[in-house]
């Protein structure tokens, strides 16, 4: 098929990307398209090739496995893109999954999209579909936040920028840190309704559903291992939006003029979502930049 017949007439190079989703956990949970193309495709790029290999020996297949991991993701991209211009095909694949959130693959997509190549997703399993889906929460609107910083004082001033957001929000936590990322949540955002997702999809799958500071309690001194997904329900109407602290709405002034908003701009998007009035956003917004 050319170019105009795929729909929008851009010439593309001969080789294929592919962003295979591949399973959280229980290897039944990957779709028949996904073993097809793994089976197809010259080489398969994965975070872990230990784990990936254990899915394709699992389904008979055969195919070459390359590491592409965070710390070799700048490095490799550019030979993977190689591979692709010169016309062969490639499979991207994470430890489970769907690719490039918040896992591997934003240099590899981006550079094949650049170099005029096809990126095909496969879709497939997602631990943050699988628990919002089962949340019990409102995801007709969410926000998916991931993993925010270690470190507790820059982690408690995101959740702080974050107490007057209406949305179900969804965050990806490592288990070793929970206990003191749902007291930051507790302090930041008040205690609502949030859900714990870990071993989703596997023998030992569980779903911890609860206000915060019951959840925190639940897993206190507990030995959790590796990562967990964690949802938490939005701001209630006229709730903390209404009664946004001063350190949150610095919080979200800061954020914002770092993504490079202007101070007006900053004043009209934050003014009805921190409850405050615009005037009083513009002032601060200046003093704060000037500083």
């Amino acid at each position: 098929m050319t170019a105009a017949g795929r729909g929008f007439g851009t010439a593309q190079a001969a080789g294929v990307l592919y962003v295979v989703a591949t399973p959280i956990g229980n290897l039944e949970d990957v779709t028949l398209r996904a073993l097809r193309v793994l089976r197809e495709v010259d080489v398969v790029a994965a975070e872990d090739t230990r784990r990936t290999a254990q899915l394709l020996r699992h389904h008979g297949i055969t195919t070459r496995l390359v590491s592409y991991y965070d710390a070799v993701e700048r490095r490799k991209a550019p030979e993977l893109v190689a591979r692709l211009v010169a016309g062969e095909s490639v499979a991207l694949v994470s430890d489970a999954g769907t690719p490039a959130i918040a896992d591997p693959g934003y240099h590899l997509v981006r550079g094949a999209i650049a170099a005029g190549v096809r990126v095909e997703p496969v879709p497939g399993p997602s631990a943050v579909a699988a628990l919002v889906s089962v949340s019990g929460l409102a995801v007709d609107r969410f926000t998916f936040e991931g993993f925010l910083p270690a470190r507790g004082t820059p982690r408690a001033a995101r959740l702080r920028a974050l107490a007057a957001e209406d949305r179900t929000m969804v965050f990806l936590e490592a288990g070793r840190r929970l206990e003191s990322f749902l007291g930051d949540a507790h302090a930041a955002l008040g205690d609502r309704e949030a859900v714990i997702g870990r071993e989703l999809t596997k023998l030992h799958e569980e779903i911890l559903r609860g206000s915060i500071s019951e959840l925190r309690g639940r897993i206190a001194g507990v030995a959790i291992r590796g990562e967990v997904t964690v949802v938490i329900a939005g701001a209630p109407e006229g709730g903390i939006a209404a009664e946004a602290p001063a350190d949150a709405v610095d919080d979200a002034i800061v954020s914002a003029l770092a993504a490079g908003r202007s101070v007006r701009e900053v004043a009209d998007e934050l003014s009805a979502r921190l409850g405050r009035p615009r005037r009083a956003v513009y002032r601060r917004a200046l003093e704060l930049k000037s500083r």
